[in-house]
């Protein structure tokens, strides 16, 4: 069994605890939280070894094989470097870190320590959906471009019309609508098309200061890939990626719950493969198999793959930022 801690409990880290449940191959070791009555109802509802409330405690503890980052952007670059120090691998949320520096920082960190994985939590690009997707698109004979979209209205936002500034909408915490949302989209476009030429965003700002919204456009050459997301309003639209005659569609570039082939006469054949019981039990099944059997080829491959995806997303995701001027105190080094 693989011994994980966790950091963060809001929904997302229960989302991850019940797919470590469902896939038998985890055991949740120890939970962190600044704040012991948290951490310890979390751990007891969860039927957690350990609670903690210092992190470098727990990781020092000798009792992790990983542990898993839900904390604020802002905060996981630190994190992830304590992390690999101590020789614990590191399933960190989206984005991994902030921008390309920080980036460079663990890729160095890394090399130093040869026996520690670093998975960022991309859910949509682990998931079958995925895969029959990938392989459609790589059974176009031409390829056009895409139109990508993941709009979903954040119950924090009520919280920034009231005058309030949580961490997710503020730059102090690499927050926004690109930082969260927007990176599952680009995630897609990254692994289905590679990393693109140039590219530009138009943000929509808030109140915050952050961008509640935007639109990505990301130039590769023969084609182009347009991607609206946003945490300010919901869309029912349908993302496409489009051959010559023929179109991929998709019900969520976020979600991908649902993927279609529609032909050059409208006739519609349906992709999607069977529902999924928890949406993060792929991802965490993927990252066992290599923290399992680390040297296995398939597993060396497809880590090395995932790895270059989350440095190329966090290349697209900075220079998107550069083109619109939004910037974060994480990026006074810079």
């Amino acid at each position: 069994m693989i011994r994980i801690g966790t950091v963060g409990t809001n929904w997302i880290t229960q989302q991850l605890v019940e797919a470590l449940a469902l896939s038998k191959q985890y055991e949740l070791a120890a939970v962190y939280s600044r704040h012991a009555e948290t951490a310890q109802a979390f751990a007891d509802k969860n039927h957690a070894l350990a609670s903690y409330t210092d992190y470098a405690e727990m990781l020092q503890s000798g009792n992790l094989d990983v542990v898993y980052l839900a904390s604020p952007n802002s905060l996981h670059f630190d994190q992830v470097m304590t992390a690999i120090q101590q020789d614990v691998s590191v399933i960190v949320e989206k984005p991994a870190v902030s921008n390309q520096d920080e980036m460079a920082a663990v890729m160095a960190a890394l090399a130093k320590h040869p026996n520690v994985r670093l998975f960022e939590a991309a859910r949509n690009v682990h998931t079958p959906n995925f895969h029959a997707l990938q392989q459609a698109v790589g059974d176009l004979p031409t390829l056009q471009g895409a139109s990508l979209t993941y709009m979903k209205y954040s119950s924090r936002y009520d919280q920034v019309l009231a005058g309030e500034r949580p961490n997710v909408f503020t730059k102090e915490f690499s927050g926004g609508a690109l930082q969260d949302l927007g990176v599952y989209p680009i995630y897609l476009a990254v692994a289905l098309f590679g990393q693109p030429a140039d590219v530009n965003y138009f943000p929509t700002l808030i109140a915050t200061g952050a961008d509640g919204k935007g639109l990505a456009v990301l130039c590769y050459g023969d084609f182009d890939v347009t991607v609206s997301f946003g945490k300010t309003s919901n869309s029912y639209s349908w993302s496409e990626i489009y051959g010559l005659k023929e179109t991929l569609s998709m019900d969520s570039a976020g979600e991908l719950t649902q993927v279609h082939h529609v032909a050059a006469d409208g006739q519609v054949t349906d992709l999607t493969q069977p529902a999924l019981e928890n949406p993060m039990l792929p991802e965490v099944l993927d990252f066992a198999r290599v923290l399992q059997d680390p040297d296995d080829p398939q597993n060396v491959g497809d880590y090395r793959r995932w790895l270059r995806w989350s440095q190329q997303v966090n290349q697209v995701l900075y220079a998107l930022r550069v083109t619109a001027n939004l910037r974060f105190p994480a990026d006074e080094n810079d």
